[in-house]
């Protein structure tokens, strides 16, 4: 990882979602740390230096989107990958209204998550 490289960071209560998404991100050349609710997100030292985040939507607690309406109160833009099982229309709606750059539908699919990230141009 480059000094100037930020840090993608995931957000899933599930572990081995996180884990996965981690294994795979890494063998991109990326620098990955996960959280596995929106509250742990929210105190993460890492948080000012992530590039991107990539945060599911179904968490309990706190889902996806009221993270990022959170952040948003703090003045926080970090641009965000929003990950879904059901990828309703209305969750784009929704989604998109909050700021969010783009929503996947899990399972994920080839290299659409390091595309989007990529996609979004400050993690590289």
């Amino acid at each position: 990882m480059s000094a100037e490289q930020g840090i993608v960071m995931v957000i899933d209560d599930d572990f081995a979602v996180c884990e996965a998404l981690k294994f795979a991100l890494e063998l991109e050349g990326l620098s990955v740390r996960v959280c596995r609710s929106g509250a742990e997100a929210l105190r993460h030292s890492d948080l000012v230096r992530a590039c991107c985040l990539v945060v599911d939507y179904r968490m309990p607690g706190m889902d996806g989107l009221q993270l990022i309406e959170r952040l948003a109160q703090r003045h926080v833009n970090i641009p965000t990958i929003l990950i879904t099982a059901q990828p309703s229309p209305a969750l784009q709606r929704r989604a998109q209204a909050a700021g969010i750059r783009c929503v996947l539908e899990k399972p994920l699919q080839d290299s659409a998550l390091v595309d989007s990230i990529h996609a979004i141009g400050r993690c590289s």
